[in-house]
């Protein structure tokens, strides 16, 4: 029994631990808690021994930390449920129909593997049908809100794993071929999107990084003119180099004809780019854009004196604002020795 408590008290610890560092962690541990107080003889031990004190202990070290970086008393998680519940401000990223998770999120997720999680969950017994419901459970939450992605649900995958397994394992005359089938359709998209696909926005980092080691690095100003956050920042650059890329922030006002930069420059990005750059002084020394807005832009970049420096492959994929190379592009008459 002692035993048991200590279990008991230990992955509640942790279960409080990833809600209070990612408040969504809460969703597919309903059901599975649920299920455990439903089963315990000794519910009131249960909420008032271990719920009740984990939870007043995690809700008020999070409080203090909070109150420390603040500098004010501000309940995090509280404000979490405002922004992406209560006033759904995650639509401003892009919306889905209800059905999106169903249809698109989940299969696509689980791709080869989902036959096999579909035979599993048929022929699971009944003690599995709690990581089923799960499953299930966390899908259609998230399926009320409008802004969906694909990594909201993968805290379900491990759960979809169990039934993948379970039906590997009453495939005998099938297993090994299954199993090669299931390495290779994973493996070789894997080291493709892994180690080719989208590696152009790292990759040009390392361009930006030799700025830090030029005697110019005072000079310098480097403006990614991206799809916002399309490359790291000065997590990869580990300089106080002066950077600056299109901002997206979501609107906090209320104000429904708020436009983020980052549309208004791709509404006009020459006419942006005359504007905001008016002066010669205010010209950015390197300029960094996916190669499908080269040819817009090419007026400006002739006129104000650029040159291309470097050309980053990205995917043999490209769409929308998205190109299928990075170019690095500097200005003639400054940062001449980099």
């Amino acid at each position: 029994m002692q035993k048991q408590q200590s279990a008991c008290c230990k992955y509640l610890a942790l279960i409080a631990l990833a809600i209070v560092i990612r408040p969504t962690a809460i969703i597919p541990w309903i059901p599975l808690v649920l299920n455990h107080f439903l089963q315990e003889q000794r519910k009131a031990d249960l909420v008032l021994h271990n719920c009740i004190p984990l939870g007043l202990v995690t809700v008020g070290t999070s409080l203090i930390i909070d109150r420390v970086f603040f500098g004010e008393w501000v309940l995090v998680q509280l404000n979490f449920l405002k922004f992406n519940v209560l006033q759904n401000l995650g639509t401003f990223y892009g919306s889905h129909p209800w059905h999106w998770y169903f249809t698109q999120g989940l299969p696509v997720m689980l791709g080869t593997h989902l036959p096999f999680f579909i035979h599993g969950c048929v022929l699971a017994p009944k003690r599995y049908r709690i990581f089923l419901m799960a499953v299930i459970w966390t899908v259609l939450v998230y399926s009320m809100l409008s802004h969906k992605e694909f990594r909201f649900i993968y805290p379900v995958l491990p759960f979809c794993m169990v039934f993948c397994g379970y039906s590997l394992k009453h495939l005998t005359a099938w297993k090994k071929s299954a199993a090669s089938f299931l390495l290779l359709s994973n493996l070789l998209p894997a080291l493709y999107t892994g180690l080719i696909h989208q590696r152009g926005s790292l990759d040009v980092m390392s361009h930006i990084q030799q700025l830090c080691n030029s005697s110019y690095q005072s000079q310098a100003f480097v403006f990614i003119m991206m799809p916002c956050h399309s490359t790291p920042f000065y997590s990869h650059v580990h300089c106080p180099l002066k950077m600056r890329f299109l901002q997206c922030p979501p609107d906090l006002t209320g104000n429904e004809s708020y436009i983020d930069e980052a549309d208004v420059f791709y509404s006009n990005p020459l006419g942006w780019l005359n504007k905001e750059f008016y002066n010669d002084k205010l010209l950015p020394s390197h300029l960094i854009f996916f190669s499908v807005l080269e040819q817009e832009i090419s007026s400006f970049l002739a006129l104000r004196g650029y040159e291309k420096t470097a050309t980053v492959f990205h995917t043999h994929v490209p769409q929308g604002r998205v190109g299928s190379h990075i170019y690095v592009y500097r200005k003639k008459t400054e940062m001449t020795h980099t």
